[in-house]
């Protein structure tokens, strides 16, 4: 078990060499060495999801300019990383146990089927952010270090996204992150925006289990609600609204069907508008105008991924 103190924040991650000269040069776009990867899920009029589709169906525009798809796979079968994180705060000691009894049946359920390289990690927050396991599939594990959670103390859920996703950035295959919290963040010393910046930066698609202990809008965090759907809309993911027993593990169905279903699209950036916004817009289209095609909505231009 691995505690991540919020007050020394882990080392930045190394960028090759072509990274550190573009981090020194003015804040204009490289083209020759960045492949982005998308994952990509698309969903009819009724919402269900499609699946038949090939690399001719799919238009991508970078900052507006058509791009050309290099990689594509169809129900891709890349090796999965989940960074599963559990909020352990105060405020969620109530459910806590049939949170935790939810997560044992997703993991077994997401080790059952898929490539047989698909690894979880389980890490907790409140104060502090601990890494409970490893990347792992010892269901056994996973099961023993859910039996020891406490609910206790404050939420350091901003925290707990930014190192998570640092934490799977290097990773091969695909980057999830599955979070069960009740949407507060007390005492982060990361902001939304560097969360959100770490998620894209890590190619990470972000899910939220937001269990809400109260119903009324009077007392609920609404704000902390907004964030998350914001976070995971932005990166191609979806927040679930639960309550505790067969709907959250529904909702834990529904993230599997997305995974067992997605299109990896890739291109090399060519011919971009520059702009003085680093961020660059990603719009993905198909021929067939009654489809939705859900995927993060773009990347920094200091994102590298070879």
């Amino acid at each position: 078990m691995t505690l991540w103190h919020r007050a020394s924040r882990w080392a930045p991650v190394v960028l090759i060499a072509g990274a550190v000269l573009l981090a020194q040069a003015p804040k204009t776009f490289r083209v020759d060495v960045q492949l982005v990867r998308i994952l990509a899920t698309v969903k009819d009029a009724h919402g269900g999801l499609v699946a038949n589709l090939n690399k001719e169906d799919f238009q991508v525009l970078d900052n507006g300019s058509p791009q050309e798809v290099r990689v594509f796979e169809k129900h891709t079968s890349q090796p999965l990383s989940v960074a599963t994180m559990i909020d352990i705060s105060g405020s969620t000691a109530k459910d806590l146990k049939y949170e935790t009894q939810s997560l044992d049946r997703f993991f077994r359920s997401l080790f059952r089927e898929g490539n047989p390289d698909d690894r979880t990690a389980l890490i907790s927050f409140n104060w502090e952010v601990v890494r409970q396991t490893g990347f792992t599939r010892d269901l056994a594990g996973l099961e023993k270090a859910l039996r020891k959670l406490k609910a206790e103390a404050g939420t350091s859920m901003y925290d707990a996204i930014d190192l998570g996703a640092k934490y799977i950035r290097d990773r091969e295959g695909r980057h999830v992150m599955v979070m069960v919290t009740d949407g507060g963040d007390t005492i982060s010393s990361t902001t939304y925006h560097q969360a959100l910046r770490s998620l894209h930066n890590s190619d990470t698609v972000f899910y939220a289990i937001l269990v809400v202990p109260i119903t009324n809008d009077a007392g609920r965090n609404v704000g902390g609600e907004n964030a998350l759907s914001t976070l995971a809309s932005s990166t191609g993911g979806k927040v679930f609204l639960p309550s505790i027993g067969a709907e959250m593990d529904a909702a834990f169905d529904d993230i599997l069907r997305d995974l067992r279903t997605q299109y990896l699209l890739g291109f090399y950036p060519k011919d971009v508008p520059l702009t003085k916004n680093e961020f660059h817009r990603i719009e993905i289209k198909t021929k067939q105008g009654d489809l939705r095609v859900i995927s993060r909505t773009g990347y920094y231009g200091d994102f590298i991924r070879e």
